[in-house]
């Protein structure tokens, strides 16, 4: 059976049959842009690479980082996850970037909304 990603954004749901995304957004802090690489494994959603633009307050490289072209980058070890909980805090002026192959979806662009990714049968 194919895994792929559902999405409850607010009181919008999505899913798409995909076994790769990347989430970016901006730090509400520093103004400074993150992007993440993730897998969709039957085991759950697993962080394979992160990237920071600069760093700051709360934007401190990982472990074994690399800088290239101005980017911070790094491959977390963490193990997967069921699923992946974002909350948007207004502060940014605006929520995440969700993008795989089809293209870019923006998530919780209102403050306050919840966010919640999980895996799920497309």
């Amino acid at each position: 059976m194919s895994v792929g990603v559902c999405i409850l954004a607010g009181a919008k749901a999505m899913s798409f049959a995909v076994s790769l995304f990347s989430l970016s957004w901006t730090h509400s802090v520093e103004k400074t842009e993150w992007r993440e690489d993730w897998a969709v494994t039957p085991a759950g959603l697993q962080l394979t690479m992160a990237r920071v633009k600069g760093s700051g307050a709360g934007m401190e490289p990982g472990d074994g980082a690399v800088l290239k072209d101005g980017w911070w980058e790094w491959q977390p070890t963490n193990p997967p996850i069921a699923e992946l909980r974002l909350a948007a805090s207004g502060a940014t002026g605006g929520g995440w970037r969700f993008c795989h192959a089809g293209g870019c979806v923006e998530l919780g662009a209102k403050a306050g909304e919840e966010v919640v990714l999980s895996t799920c049968a497309p």
